[in-house]
């Protein structure tokens, strides 16, 4: 089969290369073998290019992110049968999803929303679960709830934080601020549902208080957290409030919080347990009566590229 991947781990996109593989074995257990449809590139790829080094002879494939088919099941699999649509985000430590076919546990696997092409399924899990995770287990966000309270997104145009405001929108009575500093990103944060637009080039302390009623900041989700950004988060936080973070800053001064007993919380989707996973992008199934904004990646290659800085 074909499949894209690497040798050697580099900076550079001159690792990654066109691929000739044997096809999957038939699977075993509660395994599914997907006939990949689409793929999506994450941060994450960027990363693993950078760090994993290939075994036993073997490249690495990359791709977390992925939509296909179901082609044949293994003989313990009771959730799929072959002909299902499915999306999934796979695992770190088997083949990744740019390839023809892929080996996925079914217990990882959600059926791909009808209403969603299979380039839009696939720009959701990876994103969509960290974001999942974050805003409903990590900062505690009450569905249908909040309105009492407000969140700030720091970085509010970018893959992550775009998708967080649309599910706080989507699920809870939260105020969401987000932030920006050009035009363009700014009318995108607001497209995406937040209530208030900051610019995060500026002091961010006097925009919050030039905000006439606006509840406590009691939750705080950061993507990319400078010294500054803390600085400011430190000073905006309401006493008792949550900050997470998914980023890998500086080491970071928590005297700043301590007197308002602020606590800190990190985000990482492949903690979880299987079932846990597959509960949650089930779950996710309601974004196809949002208004979610999807952007298919239509080369796999040239995503990389761009991601080469």
């Amino acid at each position: 089969m074909k499949a894209v991947g690497f040798w050697q781990p580099g900076e550079s996109t001159s690792v990654i290369e066109d691929l000739s593989l044997p096809h999957p074995s038939m699977p075993k257990g509660r395994d599914l073998l997907i006939r990949v449809r689409a793929v999506a590139v994450n941060p994450r790829d960027l990363k693993s290019r950078r760090n994993i080094s290939p075994s036993a002879g073997n490249p690495v494939v990359m791709g977390y992110d992925a939509s296909g088919v179901v082609e044949a099941t293994g003989p313990d699999v009771t959730l799929f049968r072959p002909g299902d649509h499915v999306f999934y985000a796979g695992v770190l430590d088997r083949q990744g999803a740019n390839a023809e076919f892929q080996l996925v546990d079914e217990r990882i696997t959600g059926i791909k929303p009808a209403a969603l092409s299979f380039e839009a399924a696939a720009s959701v899990p990876l994103t969509g679960l960290t974001d999942w995770e974050m805003l409903f287990d990590r900062l505690q966000l009450s569905v249908n709830g909040d309105a009492d309270q407000t969140l700030l997104m720091l970085g509010g145009a970018g893959g992550v934080p775009c998708m967080a405001i649309q599910l706080a929108r989507t699920l809870s009575r939260v105020n969401i601020i987000g932030t920006a500093s050009r035009q363009e990103s700014v009318r995108a944060v607001r497209g995406f549902g937040a209530h208030y637009v900051l610019d995060h080039s500026c002091a961010l302390a006097p925009q919050v208080a030039s905000l006439a009623g606006l509840p406590p900041i009691t939750r705080i989700f950061s993507t990319y957290t400078t010294p500054s950004a803390w600085e400011n988060m430190a000073e905006i936080i309401a006493p008792q409030g949550r900050i997470g973070l998914i980023d890998d800053p500086e080491p970071l001064d928590l005297r700043l919080i301590k007197f308002k007993s602020v606590s800190v919380h990190w985000e990482a989707m492949f903690t979880r347990p299987m079932h846990v996973l597959r509960t949650c992008l089930n779950s996710m199934i309601f974004l196809t009566n949002s208004h979610a904004c999807w952007i298919p990646v239509s080369s796999n290659l040239r995503c990389w590229q761009s991601m080469a800085g």
